[in-house]
């Protein structure tokens, strides 16, 4: 017998019969739709795919802004069996094209009213889909008007046996080739994520949970699929929002939310000038972060501000959600310089730390984190060797996942990050990490945001260079931060230029964009 609770879109059917008149989702803006309005929206474009012939396998293309209309469209895409792709609608159209055409989509649904959408450059690439334009995003009544207007007719809702191992959404993250890759998860991936979530952090109808990640990010799947679950209100947070700090305040405060999740990126910028001293935030009970290393300046500074919630720091990369959990101390101490550890083991998975030849090795040794489990992805879309290759298979003939990140397991048993494999470089000999030094200069007291990067392929790894926003008011001489870093870093660490920046660019999901920072500035 299938079980329902594996099956992404039962959470909403599930919550829609219980509390039909409970609010489901708002949007910034003031629009709002219950959990029976919300089931009914999606069930209608479920009718409206399923007249399309779209069904169980296919791949159906989301360029919409975060809205009522783009979650309601996501539950009817799952309703049918179908598999969601989702973009960010301010990306260059090329490249959403091109993600678009690599997995073949059957259908693009799209917000006509965008100043550039991909669809011309998509009927280059793949020729022949369907297309559901909106005339704009917000409420749910674009959606809904579009599927009135149709040419399809919306018969009677069919039954699909979606099961549990079927494909439920791709996230496309960035390829070191420059074409991204298309990480495929199933609901048991999700599902498997989403009910670890329920136990940990205890969520219930009368919580209301930020959405601040966007759609195409990894971390949207707690907000969505944890809030639609247990009934609650999700907080849809629009891109302006997003990226004002005040508003966020004025947000929190007057949406009551109490459960937050973002990078650490976010979390910082709304210290630095989100103006919290003057809004009352005492509904907050979890914040949530992830994505990055969260310098512990600033998280010492965020939970003095924030003394009442739990926070906690969640690691995985997108392949895996979250595989790893750390609950941060009440009170960090003052003399504490490094990061928390990304924790121990999420319950549903495996873990194990290997080194270069796929052997395990002991505790207090550096070495690979591989994680096995249900949460775990069966790959990249239409990327065999690439597949194969991101795969240790054991004895048991057990695929874990390769994650690329380098950690240490400390005598308790969390793992303790140590950089990244793919930002560890040989210069002069010695064996460097560049997240090392990042640590190190964001301790530096005029400084609030530091990016490590290496310009130029040579042998020795290129010129490192240390690119900089300084704290406001205080921006350090180069005689200092060189005498700042030969105090704290050995020789073969020290950069070899410093840069510095009014802000640092950040990707569409807020983490730091190193591809760009990698390219020499650009000159007027």
């Amino acid at each position: 017998m299938m079980d329902d609770r594996s099956l992404l879109h039962s959470l909403l059917s599930d919550s829609a019969a219980i509390h039909p008149d409970a609010i489901a989702l708002r949007e910034c803006g003031g629009s709002s739709i219950s959990y029976r309005d919300l089931e009914e929206l999606s069930s209608r474009l479920c009718r409206y795919l399923q007249g399309l012939g779209i069904g169980r396998g296919d791949r159906v293309g989301l360029c919409l802004g975060k809205s009522i209309d783009a979650v309601a469209a996501i539950f009817g895409i799952l309703k049918a069996g179908a598999a969601y792709v989702p973009v960010d609608p301010a990306s260059p159209p090329a490249r959403s094209a091109q993600i678009f055409a690599d997995c073949a989509i059957r259908l693009l649904i799209l917000d006509a009213s965008l100043p550039a959408t991909p669809r011309s450059e998509l009927s280059r690439l793949l020729g022949d889909f369907h297309l559901l334009a909106l005339n704009g995003t917000g409420g749910g009544g674009f959606l809904a008007a579009a599927i009135a207007s149709a040419q399809f007719p919306c018969n009677a809702l069919l039954p699909v046996e979606v099961q549990p191992d079927d494909l439920a959404y791709i996230l496309y993250t960035s390829g070191s080739t420059g074409r991204p890759k298309g990480v495929m998860l199933t609901h048991r991936n999700a599902t498997s994520f989403v009910h670890w979530c329920s136990e940990v952090f205890f969520p219930s109808s009368a919580d209301c949970f930020s959405s601040h990640a966007p759609l195409h990010f990894d971390l949207s799947i707690l907000d969505l699929y944890v809030s639609i679950k247990h009934a609650a209100t999700l907080i849809l947070i629009d891109e302006t929002t997003a990226k004002s700090p005040g508003l966020l305040t004025a947000l929190v405060a007057r949406e009551r939310i109490t459960i937050w999740y973002s990078t650490p990126s976010v979390l910082t910028l709304w210290l630095s000038y989100g103006k919290m001293e003057q809004h009352d935030l005492g509904s907050l009970r979890l914040v949530l972060f992830a994505g990055e290393v969260f310098p512990i300046k600033h998280l010492r500074a965020l939970k003095e501000k924030l003394s009442h919630p739990i926070f906690y720091n969640l690691y995985g990369p997108t392949e895996t959600n979250v595989c790893t959990y750390f609950e941060i101390p009440e009170v960090i101490p003052e003399d504490r310089t490094a990061a928390f550890p990304i924790g121990k083991t999420c319950r549903h998975l495996m873990t194990r730390v290997v080194d270069g030849d796929g052997a395990l090795v002991s505790a207090g040794e550096e070495g690979e984190l591989c994680v096995h489990g249900p949460a775990v992805t069966s790959g990249y879309w239409n990327r065999p060797e690439q597949t194969a290759s991101s795969y240790l298979v054991d004895a048991a003939h057990r695929n874990w996942y390769k994650t690329g990140d380098i950690v240490v397991e400390l005598p308790e048993g969390d793992y303790q990050f140590q950089g990244r494999r793919d930002r560890m470089i040989k210069r002069r000999g010695h064996r460097v990490e560049l997240g090392e030094i990042e640590a190190c200069l964001v301790r530096h007291p005029a400084i609030q945001e530091v990016a490590v990067v290496v310009r130029g392929a040579t042998e020795e790894g290129g010129g490192v260079v240390a690119v900089l926003v300084a704290s406001e008011g205080a921006r350090p001489s180069l005689i200092q931060l060189k005498k700042f870093c030969s105090e704290n870093l050995p020789a073969s660490m020290i950069p070899d230029h410093f840069e510095f920046r009014q802000s640092l660019p950040k990707t569409s999901t807020d983490k730091i964009d190193y591809q760009d920072l990698s390219r020499p500035p650009r000159t007027v």
